[in-house]
């Protein structure tokens, strides 16, 4: 048995399992299609692969990227990487070939572990001849080394680069957000203590890992020695069976996956055995809220809200639910946030505000790309100055209020980020897949509320005089994701522009809603 107080020296995710191991030894770990592996098994695996690594010449601060499907595998490389002081770059497996390869050249990984079937349809050898790949069951040939993967893990330090997270910004592609091992291990230990995990509870997982609140799900289980199933979401029905098979006690989702999931076909008590639900990735309203507990009933509900650039940020208690309507909660354990007015003053009860968060979530910042992070990251407004140090934080570019009580309230954003599904997508990441398609002069996105999907992509062309608009949704589907597709396609003769001379999503938004309305009230006149 290992002695608690040494949960406290603890610098990695590896570090973390190797502690959990000593234990929870026969607890089951994770569990997929394939069966379940105990913690002294997934100790051994990740050994096994760590040294695979080490074969393959991954050293520590390299790279590694995966694009594959969530199962056990997936889960032992991660915690392999970590091992040998490696930094973990998960895809989200249901990508398309630009946006996997776009991630592939900005963060420039030593080695790609996927499939044969995944690696073809990429055509790597003509787009990055240079980048070496591997199938995950190769690296599972070598030898476990126990001491040697421990002395390697015996170098890590909590400020080491532990992942990227590919997320979208403000402009341009998605931006690769890099996470500390501190991040990692604080931000499980922070979860784990308010959501009261135990050893015996079993965590669905159901988000992807390249998803923050997906990766936080497997770090969580993980902290509090429970048991993590590999759940890859593709449909409802499927989310039931798996459910009445693994029988978790512990759910997380973001709003669109709820509404599916409430729809699944529920008999009576079979939601029973779940205790805690929680949401993240979006607001969840009273009336999706009511349906989820409805499948649920046992279930104590915990909404949750956080950033990429933050890892895990604020929390409303279950018992808050009915006294704070709408609240994304407060902080988290371990963190701090500020509301404050564009001068770095803070802001008084309820006046509008930024959102800026401070504490052992802070990530490490965007790669390569140092404009953003000079915008994103910024001292600490509320720096002591007889200390003589400055400390980073996230200045979040949410706006929200906060009430007498300290409970906080979502207003709105700075930037013109989209949420969908919860994924933060930009409007320009979809534009360039846009503008490539033949006949497509000029292309602007913005978003519209939806509430299934938090926000629903609009997306306006100009297009050349013999091109056809209805080709476009064949090509969207073939060229993005699910959560990229644009809900409406509109063709216009010309895009409303600014004195500067760029399009002015403000105003293209007001038109289009003036058409929708110009167009139901005709309706209703012509059925009249």
């Amino acid at each position: 048995m290992q002695p608690m107080y040494r949960i406290n020296s603890l610098a990695s995710l590896f570090q973390l399992l190797r502690f959990v191991a000593g234990i929870h030894t026969h607890r089951v770990a994770v569990v997929d299609d394939a069966g379940g592996t105990d913690y002294s098994e997934l100790l051994a695996q990740v050994q096994q692969v760590a040294a695979g690594l080490a074969a393959a010449g991954i050293q520590r601060g390299h790279r590694v990227a995966v694009f594959a499907g969530k199962d056990r595998r997936l889960l032992t490389l991660l915690l392999a990487c970590n091992a040998v002081g490696a930094v973990f770059v998960p895809i989200n497996p249901h990508l398309k070939k630009p946006q996997v390869l776009h991630i592939l050249g900005d963060c420039s990984p030593e080695l790609l572990v996927s499939t044969s079937h995944r690696v073809a349809q990429l055509d790597l050898e003509a787009v990055l001849p240079g980048l070496r790949w591997q199938a995950m069951e190769m690296l599972a040939e070598c030898e476990p080394r126990p001491e040697q993967v421990n002395e390697w893990a015996r170098g890590a330090v909590d400020s080491d680069a532990a992942a990227i997270l590919y997320t979208s910004g403000s402009t341009g592609l998605a931006k690769g957000v890099v996470l500390s091992q501190r991040n990692l291990v604080s931000g499980a230990l922070s979860v784990a203590d308010y959501l009261d995990l135990e050893s015996d509870d079993v965590v669905l997982g159901v988000l992807p890992i390249s998803f923050d609140a997906g990766l936080s799900q497997m770090t969580t289980a993980l902290a509090a020695g429970a048991c993590y199933v590999a759940h890859e979401f593709l449909s409802a029905a499927q989310f039931r069976r798996a459910v009445q098979l693994h029988r978790p006690t512990v759910i997380t989702a973001v709003p669109p996956l709820w509404h599916l999931i409430t729809e699944a076909g529920w008999g009576p008590g079979s939601g029973d055995g779940v205790r805690l639900v929680a949401n993240t990735g979006g607001h969840m309203n009273e009336a999706l809220l009511e349906r989820v507990t409805g499948v649920f009933p046992l279930a104590r509900p915990v909404l949750m809200y956080g950033l990429t650039e933050s890892f895990r940020s604020t929390w409303l208690p279950p018992e808050e639910l009915a006294r704070h309507p709408g609240s994304m909660g407060r902080a988290v354990p371990n963190a701090q946030l500020l509301v404050v007015r564009p001068d770095g003053t803070e802001c008084g009860p309820d006046e509008p505000g930024e959102l800026v968060h401070r504490g052992s979530f802070v990530s490490l910042g965007y790669l390569g790309n140092p404009q953003l992070n000079a915008q994103r990251f910024r001292p600490w407004p509320l720096r002591a100055d007889r200390y003589n140090q400055e400390e980073l934080a996230v200045w979040s570019g949410d706006v929200v209020r906060r009430d007498a009580e300290g409970y906080l309230y979502f207003i709105g954003r700075t930037d013109e980020m989209l949420k969908v599904s919860g994924h933060r997508i930009s409007p320009t990441e979809v534009e360039t897949v846009l503008l490539a398609m033949p006949g497509v002069m000029e292309a602007a996105v913005f978003g519209i509320p939806d509430e299934r999907l938090g926000q629903a992509i609009v997306s306006c062309v100009v297009l050349q005089e013999n091109a056809a608009l209805d080709q476009l949704p064949a090509l969207c589907r073939k060229q993005l994701p699910a959560h990229m597709q644009p809900a409406s396609l509109v063709c216009m003769d010309a895009l409303p522009r600014n004195g500067n001379g760029k399009i002015d999503r403000g105003a293209l938004r007001a038109q289009w809603l003036a058409s929708r309305q110009a167009l139901a009230t005709a309706t209703d006149e012509a059925t009249a």
